[in-house]
């Protein structure tokens, strides 16, 4: 299977304005962008067409940022895929649980575009996959 040239990034929240302000970030820092507003729509397509991170909330309307994380990590195809949580949810318990569920990175709202895209950027090259 060829690489992909640019990296795909899935961003999964359910804020209109969080979901565009990501995307016009992280496009404009040459990653192409994929959107789901709900965890049971993140499940499907990321196996339809898995991208290289995920930025995943926490609240969502269905299945909570944890249990997609979770659900992520258990099945081999999506077991290694980043995922950076993207939430409101500050607490300490939240972050440690969701580090504990296997997500690399922890970056609560509101956040800073340019902090974003460099720890996207930094978690691919990582991997050798950055933009």
């Amino acid at each position: 299977m060829m690489a992909r040239v640019t990296p795909l990034i899935l961003s999964v929240d359910d804020e209109q304005d969080v979901t565009d302000l990501v995307r016009f970030h992280l496009m404009r820092a040459g990653f192409e962008v994929q959107t789901a507003a709900t965890g049971r729509e993140a499940i499907e397509l990321v196996h339809l067409r898995r991208p290289d991170l995920i930025l995943l909330d926490l609240m969502l309307p269905d299945i909570d940022g944890f249990g997609v994380c979770e659900i992520l990590r258990r099945q081999a195809p999506t077991a290694n895929i980043p995922i950076v949580i993207l939430t409101a949810w500050a607490t300490t318990d939240a972050r440690s649980l969701g580090l504990d569920l296997g997500a690399l990175d922890y970056l609560t709202k509101p956040f800073s575009p340019k902090e974003l895209v460099e720890r996207v950027q930094h978690l691919l090259s990582l991997r050798g996959s950055a933009a």
